[in-house]
């Protein structure tokens, strides 16, 4: 049974107009707004109520478990979005779901049925190094899935600072922009200080000893001077990501 608004609609309007009865109506929606697998509640309401379904964070979930949450969700005619994916969880899945894709720069498995609307303006995403990308990759294709253009700005970390200010009129142009960084995190305060646009900072757990895997950067940021920045976890590109589509301006603007 397909979950999306449109399809509940479909249901309603079939059953206000006769066509099916009241037992074939609850019979489609029986399993709305969540299915109970013992192991697992999918929340199929997710989507109808904040306009994207349910995200599956692989790491610590069984790989059979993996699959059958994902075979439901693809069943329900939701998007699929599995973070932190690893290229032999995807092996185990395309052998019975064919229709997935891996995208291993941003360690995400994903099935999109149909595409989304664009939006006009692009997300700008910005790393301080090449070892913070699988972070801003899967705030990119999460970006990407809920309909955003997105624009990479990669490796113009402050060990170089006039990487940056060559960047100023990009930075300038942007309605939302994520900043990804390790090791001291000082990017954000720095691209923050610069723009009068929504600033996103991801820590990454990337650096030496004394960065504590992550937690230095992620401190950093917390007490960045330059009003306008918000933080989110170590490594949550998904969740800048997603925090960053709802924030950007504009409408859908076709495939």
């Amino acid at each position: 049974m397909d979950y999306s608004k449109r399809s509940i609609k479909k249901v309603l309007s079939h059953l206000k107009d006769g066509r099916i009865s009241k037992d074939a109506a609850f019979r489609k929606l029986e399993h709305f707004p969540f299915h109970d697998m013992g192991f697992a509640k999918i929340d199929f309401h997710r989507a109808v109520r904040k306009g994207f379904p349910e995200v599956v964070f692989a790491p610590g979930k069984k790989d059979r478990d993996i699959a059958e949450i994902a075979k439901h969700i693809i069943a329900g005619g939701n998007t699929l979005l599995i973070t932190k994916a690893s290229p032999e969880l995807y092996r185990y899945l395309r052998a019975g779901m064919p229709v997935l894709k891996f995208n291993e720069n941003a360690r995400m498995i994903y099935y999109a049925k149909n595409s989304p609307r664009l939006k006009k303006d692009p997300v700008l995403i910005v790393t301080a190094g090449t070892s913070d990308i699988p972070v801003a990759e899967e705030a990119a294709l999460t970006l990407e899935l809920l309909g955003n253009r997105v624009r990479r700005l990669y490796d113009v970390g402050v060990a170089g600072i006039h990487r940056v200010v060559d960047n100023i009129p990009v930075l300038k142009k942007s309605k939302v922009i994520i900043v990804v960084a390790g090791m001291e995190g000082a990017l954000a305060s720095i691209v923050g200080g610069l723009v009068a646009c929504p600033v996103i900072a991801v820590p990454t757990s990337i650096g030496y000893g004394a960065s504590f895997g992550g937690l230095s950067s992620l401190l950093t940021m917390l007490n960045s001077c330059a009003p306008g920045v918000c933080v989110m976890n170590i490594d949550n590109g998904f969740g800048a990501g997603y925090f960053a589509g709802l924030i950007n301006p504009g409408r859908g603007t076709g495939k």
